[in-house]
């Protein structure tokens, strides 16, 4: 019983504090909204006594962000009204429904439909033949048009290692057939290039990682060599003069 009335007490107590608090800084900001001048939104802190009343935040609208627009993808130039690659071929396609067209078309495919398509295009450019499915320039176009895809891939998801390694692998793949295929035929080679859109860089003759202690070798290296061959051209010197002494004697011989 005395422990709920002391209850109370503490109560009541606490509720005529916050009710005095509430009063006072209300009469604060009162009297600091007349002597500014001004509305209650408006003006710089006013500070009376120990009291200080921090003008009012204005949360205006926020400027709407612009979303990045990334490289234009490889698959952009495909229309939707084109028909999926399995279907492209079949005549009674084009008498059907605009329904069963749009359910056939690319509008509805997906991304691995498009894709395929796509490399089908790229192969169209470049093979020998109709029937040439093997040779070195449809596998040059094959692979260019997955690392397309895996770039356009890793611009939005740049922390996926499996693929930039897959693409990373099929680079490599790609510049050995185009090295070879530039040894062999430069015209097909140059031919691919123009069509696939690739540009060519030339591989460095000579690459190693420049350390301190390599570079230290190598200056070293350079030293020994300078000193190498100075000597060497010190002794043909001497050999020189001393041919020419032997012609000179032999010479006074024969005129004695």
């Amino acid at each position: 019983m005395f422990s709920s009335c002391g209850l109370r007490a503490v109560l009541k107590s606490a509720g005529g504090v916050f009710r005095e608090s509430s009063a006072l800084y209300t009469a604060v900001s009162a009297r600091a909204s007349t002597c500014s001048g001004s509305g209650p939104l408006s003006g710089p802190a006013v500070s009376k006594g120990s009291f200080a009343v921090a003008p009012p935040v204005r949360h205006y609208a926020r400027v709407a962000k612009k979303k990045k627009t990334g490289p234009e993808s490889q698959l952009g130039d495909l229309l939707p009204t084109m028909l999926k690659m399995d279907y492209a071929a079949v005549p009674l396609v084009q008498s059907t429904d605009d329904l069963v067209k749009r359910l056939l078309s690319l509008e509805l495919a997906s991304h691995r439909e498009k894709l395929q398509l796509k490399k089908e295009q790229l192969i169209a450019k470049v093979q020998r033949d109709e029937n040439d499915r093997n040779s070195v320039e449809v596998q040059v176009a094959i692979l260019t048009a997955r690392i397309r895809n895996y770039q356009e891939h890793l611009q939005k998801h740049h922390k996926d290692k499996a693929n930039k390694r897959r693409m990373l692998m099929a680079i490599d793949r790609r510049k050995k057939l185009l090295k070879n295929l530039r040894l062999v035929r430069f015209d097909t080679f140059e031919r691919v290039c123009e069509q696939l859109g690739i540009t060519y860089t030339f591989p460095p003759e000579y690459y190693r990682r420049a350390t301190r202690r390599w570079l230290a070798k190598k200056e070293f290296c350079i030293k020994v060599f300078k000193a190498v061959q100075k000597q060497k051209a010190e002794q043909k010197m001497k050999q020189r003069s001393g041919t020419t002494e032997t012609e000179a004697k032999s010479s006074e011989a024969q005129t004695q």
